[in-house]
Formats: C-alpha cells, sequence, structure tokens
C-alpha cells in the first residue's frame, strides 16, 4: 500500500509483553481496529482460586463499532483461549469477524462451542499467498514452523507502512510435518520494506538455534519401544504434530493409542478432520478398548501436562480417575515442559506418579523428550537478517526478554531508538517519517474463576491470601434486641488459625474476656450491629495479633434476640 501523508499507525499491546501468556496485540488505523490473537495465561500461586488470567478489553468495549476484526497467527491457548472471555467482555450485538487459518478455525470452534458462543462469531479462513482486505488493512499469512500445525505470520498493510507480526515460530529444517518457516518469502518482504517487526521473543535468552521437532519423534519412539509396560504420553492438547507423531511411533511398534482428556479428543477430532492427522488405520482406539489389552501394547495420550489440579493427569497421578489406575511397569513421559508459573504443580504431579510406582521420565531427565516451539538467540538474529525492519517492537516474552531482544538488535544493526520496550497498554505510533510513544490506552488484565470473569478484584486477593496465611477466626454473640445486653457468648469456631484445644483455652478465655468488655463499655441501649460487628473486629484484631503476631479473617455474627 501506498503511504498516506502524516497518517500513523498506532500498535498497542494488550497482553504477552512483561509476561508470558495472553498474548494479544491492538493495532489502529484511523478509526479502524484490528486485533491479533485473543489469548489466556495461567496464573501465579499467589492468584489463589484463580482458574485463568485474561487481558482487559475494556478499550474495545468502549469502541466495538470501530473492531473490523480479529486475526489469530495459531492455535495454542496462549493465542486463542481468551476469545469466549474477550466476548463476554464486549457483549457484541452482532457476530465478530475472526480470521485464522482452517485449524486454528477448528480449535477455536471447539473452545467456542464449549461456551456455547459459536454463533457469536462469523469465521474466514485465510491461506498462506492470499491477501484479505480489512477496511484499511491488508493481511498476508505466511508460513512459520511451530509446536502446532497450521501457524503464520501476518503481514499487515497500511497506508503508514507494512508491519510484520511473526506469530510464534521458529526456524526448524526438519519439521515433523514438512512445513518450515518460510525464508524466501521473508526475505522477499524485507526488500519489500518493513515498517515494523512486532516478534516473538521469549527464548531469546537461549544460545544458538532451537533444536528440531524431529529429534524429539525419534525420541519418544526410542522411549515407548524400551518400555516393560504401558506407556502415558502428555503433552499440550493442541501440540497436533506430537500427538500424530506419538500415534504413528505407536503403530510402527505394535501398539494401540487412546486418549484421555475431552479437550485432546476434540482437538485431535478437528485435526483429523481437516487433514491434519494423517494416522494409520485403527492405530487409534478408546479407552475402554486399550483397557482390555495387554500394557505392552498401549500408549495412553492425556492432557495435564502444567499439572492443572482439576486435569486428567492430575486426577490419574492422585488415584482418583475412574479408567486410568497407574501400575508399577506403567512409563509416563512428560513432552513438554512448565509454562512459568506452572512448575510446582507440575512437579506435584511428578511426585505423586513415582509415589503410585510409575518410570517417570521429564525433560530434567531426558532432555530429548521436549523441545520449544520458539525462535533461539540466531534464529531472532536471522529474522532481522531476513525482515530488516525500520522499527521493532518485541512480544511475546517477559521484560527482560524484549530487553536482551533489544540488545541483540542493536547488535544486528538496528538503532537503540529504533526499538520499542512496552508495557500493556502503551500505544507506539508508526508512518514513515517516524516513530512516537502516545497516551496509553486502558487496559490490564481480568481474572477468570469458574464461569465468572472479573469478579475477583484485587480485595478478592487480598482476602483469599489472608485465608491462605492466617485462616479465619470466627466469633458469634447473641444479643437482647432491646438493652442490647449480651446474653451469650462470645462463642470462637477457627479454621486455619489454631484448634480449640486444651493448650489454646487460655487465649480464647482472654479474648473472651476483651469482646464482653467492649459490648458492655457501650453505652448505647438500641444496639447498633454494625457498629458493633466494627468494634468486635477491632477488638479482637489487635488482640489476636499482639497474642499470637497472626493476622486470621475475623467474621464476627451478631444475632439479636
Amino acid at each position: 500500500m501506498m503511504n498516506n501523508g502524516d497518517a500513523r499507525v498506532r500498535i498497542s499491546p494488550m497482553g504477552g509483553v512483561g509476561e508470558v501468556g495472553k498474548n494479544s496485540t491492538l493495532i489502529e488505523f484511523g478509526d479502524e481496529l484490528l486485533l491479533v490473537d485473543a489469548g489466556v495465561k495461567f496464573p501465579e500461586t499467589e492468584l489463589h482460586g484463580v482458574d485463568l488470567v485474561v487481558c482487559d478489553y475494556g478499550y474495545l468495549a468502549d469502541r466495538l463499532d470501530d473492531l473490523i476484526g480479529i486475526v489469530f497467527t495459531h492455535g495454542h491457548e496462549d493465542h486463542i483461549g481468551g476469545l469466549p472471555y474477550l466476548i463476554m467482555q464486549l457483549d457484541p450485538h452482532d457476530p465478530i469477524a475472526i480470521y485464522g487459518t482452517p485449524l486454528t478455525l477448528g480449535l477455536i470452534s471447539v473452545k467456542l462451542k464449549e461456551h456455547g458462543m459459536l454463533g457469536r462469531v462469523t469465521q474466514y479462513a485465510i491461506t498462506e499467498g492470499n491477501k484479505a482486505s480489512l477496511g484499511s488493512f491488508e493481511v498476508e499469512p505466511i508460513a512459520v514452523n511451530h509446536s502446532i500445525p497450521d501457524a503464520v505470520g501476518l503481514v499487515i498493510r497500511t497506508p503508514a507502512g507494512t508491519l510484520f507480526h511473526t506469530g510464534d515460530f521458529k526456524f526448524d529444517p526438519t519439521p515433523v510435518e514438512g512445513r518450515t518457516t518460510d525464508n524466501e518469502r521473508l526475505r522477499r518482504l524485507g526488500d519489500e520494506g518493513v515498517l515494523v517487526l512486532l516478534s516473538d521473543c521469549v527464548r531469546v535468552e537461549q544460545g544458538g538455534w532451537t533444536a528440531s521437532e524431529a529429534g524429539v519423534r525419534q525420541a519418544l519412539e526410542e522411549l515407548i519401544d524400551a518400555a516393560p509396560g504401558r506407556v502415558l504420553v502428555t503433552t499440550f492438547a493442541s501440540n497436533i504434530g506430537r500427538l500424530r507423531e506419538v500415534v504413528r511411533s505407536a503403530h510402527k511398534l505394535g501398539r494401540k493409542t487412546a486418549v484421555v482428556g475431552r479437550s485432546m479428543e476434540e482437538n485431535l477430532r478437528v485435526a483429523r478432520e481437516l487433514g491434519f492427522m494423517n494416522i494409520p488405520e485403527g492405530s487409534l482406539v478408546d479407552l475402554r478398548e486399550a483397557n482390555d489389552l495387554a500394557p505392552d501394547k498401549v500408549v495412553l495420550l492425556s492432557t495435564g501436562s502444567q499439572g492443572e489440579p482439576t486435569s486428567v493427569l492430575s486426577r490419574i497421578a492422585r488415584g482418583d480417575h475412574p479408567l486410568v489406575r497407574i501400575q508399577p511397569n506403567d512409563t509416563v513421559i512428560f513432552s513438554a515442559s512448565p509454562v512459568p508459573g506452572n512448575e510446582e504443580s507440575v512437579a506435584r504431579s511428578i511426585d505423586n506418579l513415582f509415589r503410585r510406582g510409575a518410570r517417570v521420565i521429564y525433560q530434567m531427565i531426558d532432555p530429548r523428550v521436549h523441545v520449544s516451539g520458539h525462535a533461539s538467540r540466531e534464529e531472532l538474529k536471522h529474522l532481522l537478517e531476513l525482515v530488516h525492519p525500520r522499527y521493532l517492537v518485541p512480544l511475546h516474552g517477559e521484560h527482560r526478554m524484549l530487553w536482551l531482544f533489544r540488545e541483540l538488535a542493536v547488535e544486528c544493526g538496528l538503532k537503540r531508538e529504533n526499538v520499542f520496550i512496552t508495557e500493556i497498554g502503551d500505544v507506539v505510533s508508526f508512518n514513515l517519517e517516524g516513530a512516537q510513544r502516545d497516551e496509553p490506552i486502558p487496559s490490564g488484565s481480568m481474572l477468570v474463576d469458574g464461569l465468572t470473569i472479573g469478579e475477583v478484584t484485587n480485595v478478592v486477593l487480598r482476602d483469599r491470601r489472608r485465608l491462605a496465611a492466617d485462616g479465619v477466626l470466627f466469633v458469634s454473640i447473641t444479643l437482647d434486641r432491646e438493652t442490647g445486653e449480651l446474653l451469650s457468648g462470645p462463642d470462637f469456631v477457627s479454621r486455619g488459625f489454631l484448634q480449640l484445644d486444651a493448650s489454646d483455652e487460655g487465649l480464647f478465655e482472654e479474648a473472651r474476656e476483651r469482646v464482653c468488655n467492649a459490648v458492655a463499655g457501650d453505652e448505647s441501649r438500641q444496639p447498633d450491629v454494625g457498629y458493633l460487628v466494627g468494634k468486635v473486629r477491632d477488638t479482637l484484631n489487635s488482640f489476636v495479633y499482639e497474642r499470637t503476631r497472626r493476622r486470621p479473617m475475623i467474621l464476627p455474627v451478631v444475632t439479636e434476640v
């Protein structure tokens, strides 16, 4: 597209910078908004009871009529998993236009169907080599290699200049699905001129080139062949290429494969329907059928590689899955690395599997069982040499990764002032005349708890942290409605604080005296329950901290009769 005078294209990360997960980038030109990806992030340990973290799309909700579409780079959770929650936040009257490659749209459909939202979007398939016009934007997918088939980078042409969003990528010379990142197309793109490169940089700390997926296929086949009994392989439900290779290897070695986990079953069904799961006839069997076979003739594919408490693998590790029980000769292979924040839960699953007698193989034991789908340092250099952009906005990385990519880009000849390290909500605008930072947009994170979104506030989290650290103390008193006289109590119930046994009786006797004095010291008759609740809470807060140096949540219950 030709440059349009002083018109500027604005870029704002809604997520995925300063963190790993919930990747989502807003691109604006004039009054038009284009969103690239809408992902989720697993919660950190301190987010008690939170299931997922998603982007705050309030800015989009206020400008819903300007949103011309959402384009997805590939089908991983950290790029598509936030779409249902985006729809909840926007609450559009008309279907939202979404664009993606066939497999990506298929996986999105599974997710939207689970939430009853399939009718809330209109889907448009995009394929490499074909251009799609979305208002002032022209979008062209370019094939990139990643740990899921049908991944693309996006050339986004605007009247202000051309952007290239890499999505997640690496340069794998021997990919198991036979498609690598399109070097020649990227070289031609660089020759055409790229105003801004928006690039994945999560693996910039790793030197060299990321190992090939072909090595994982060979390693898994060797481990399955050597296993004396049943083999259970766990990986991401969306890692279609690796799942396919496990099924093929199992078939080659005379084993049947069964899938444990609804999300993996649905993803494989979609992949098979779309031609991305070319496996031998009869190699996949039902789980009940697999349970009737000899253990050394079975491979199980399972979800739960991130140790999620409710996942299939966690239930198997705890011994409460109805159809799969760990047996002494079982081999469990973790063909995935923990997402930042999930290390403890993954370690817990591994420990529980060892307790049940399984032989567990994970990356620290055998590095070959997993390779990243992201470009390492030399590959990022290679990308910069191919595309040689005028400006760079690092994406998909914690702050140190963004910073290190800037240093790498400077080494490769980019001007330091032409690399923009951003926080969520920052806005940088570009055209051929220059670049500048603009006023940030409202942004942040929304916490998903069960089926609710945004209802877990900082206050709720503070209370949950307090409950987890110091427990809760209930105190119950009964007053005469007319006179305010204390009729019974105070009685105490403690959970996660102190048990009411003989050793603590002195403490609670003194607490009773303090509460009685506080209530009796109130000269008003017609008692104000709200006032008394606050007074009892304040009295016990100071007393309990003074005696125990702990701050349990104190919940007074005042009853009038």
